[in-house]
């Protein structure tokens, strides 16, 4: 089963591998409450009784005591119960469809849309649509007519997202985002300008820039330590994550426009990565920094407009990938939403 979780790369097989990080409770039961993705939905409740029935294992060994003591650098896997029916109803809700056959559907997702159900959010989700839009054409995930989840974007980001419709393409797009050869590439509009030539940047560790003034960013990701709807950059647990970016347009010398592309597919890659390398996206509340748009480079409006941008400006803008079933390559595109486009058009025009 792949992972229906923005990090794809976290649940292979219907299975969660956790590394334990520093200052970690000393009990699996609360180093695990502390450490699964938010994304997984496993509550303190769940975790317990997995523990129980042994589907927490370290080294393919049972652990059943809650009570365990962990250290940093522990490697727990957690089997994971198949899913079950949720009486996920469809929803009418409209879909930008930019191809669909009878194994997959490319949609474009507008900004506002979660991709799966979760608690607090059990309706109004891109799988309420899809499951009113494709109606009889699911053939069956995993043995339910449902479609199949391989990599998610966040809400509030914009863009491109492949989704099985079949049990062979679910398999299929899952191998190919773990072997890391799916192309996806973002346009975001940051703060500042990343330059090759800013000593700062390259005192960063983990910074690096690669010929054409690609700007590489090489550290591991993991959940925050206290605060569990953020993504940290760490350097001895967590897991890797690679984000390479170029600057496609100054603006003002106080903004850029970027191409952003991964090779992985952490939780909040792109938006954690360039708010460590100073250079937050704007609109981004959770990751976007203290700096913001000047003034003084773009009027008092342009920057109000900008520093009350209601989203991270982030847009999923390509996506290639081999079609599961037939092996034809597939590349799509999509143009920047109109918000990102009167906000590059503001910026431009400055005072």
């Amino acid at each position: 089963m792949a992972s229906p979780f923005e990090d794809e790369d976290a649940v292979a097989g219907g299975r969660l591998t956790i590394v334990i990080g520093d200052d970690a409770p000393q009990r699996l039961d609360k180093a695990l409450a502390a450490a699964v993705p938010e994304e997984a939905a496993l509550s303190r409740s769940r975790l317990m009784k997995m523990i129980d029935e042994g589907d927490v294992l370290r080294g393919g060994v049972a652990v059943t005591d809650p009570k365990t003591k962990v250290k940093a650098g522990d490697e727990y896997t957690l089997i994971l119960a198949p899913a079950v029916d949720v009486a996920t109803l469809p929803e009418d809700i409209p879909l930008s469809v930019i191809w669909e056959d009878g194994d997959l559907i490319v949609i474009d997702k507008p900004a506002g849309m979660v991709v799966h159900p979760a608690p607090g959010t059990p309706s109004g989700t891109l799988v309420n649509a899809l499951l009113h839009h494709c109606g009889d054409t699911l053939s069956g995930i995993g043995g339910e007519r449902r479609p199949g989840i391989v990599h998610r974007i966040d809400k509030d980001t914009t863009g491109l997202l492949v989704v099985a419709k079949s049990d062979r393409a679910h398999h299929g797009l899952a191998a190919q985002f773990e072997a890391h050869t799916v192309n996806r590439h973002y346009m975001a509009v940051v703060n500042g300008v990343p330059s090759a030539y800013d000593p700062r940047l390259r005192g960063l560790k983990g910074i690096s820039f690669e010929a054409g003034g690609i700007l590489k960013i090489a550290t591991h990701l993991e959940r925050h330590k206290t605060d569990r709807q953020r993504q940290a950059v760490v350097w001895h647990s967590g897991r890797h994550a690679v984000t390479r970016a170029r600057v496609m347009e100054d603006l003002k010398g106080g903004a850029a426009l970027m191409e952003c592309w991964l090779e992985t597919g952490r939780t909040h890659q792109i938006r954690v990565h360039m708010a460590y390398a100073g250079h937050g996206l704007i609109g981004d509340q959770t990751y976007g920094g203290k700096k913001k748009v000047s003034p003084k480079l773009f009027g008092a409006d342009v920057a109000e407009l900008g520093n009350s941008f209601p989203r991270q400006a982030l847009h999923a803008a390509s996506l290639g990938f081999e079609h599961p079933v037939t092996g034809e390559m597939l590349e799509f595109t999509s143009p920047l939403p109109a918000d990102l486009v009167g906000l590059l058009d503001a910026l431009r025009r400055g005072v």
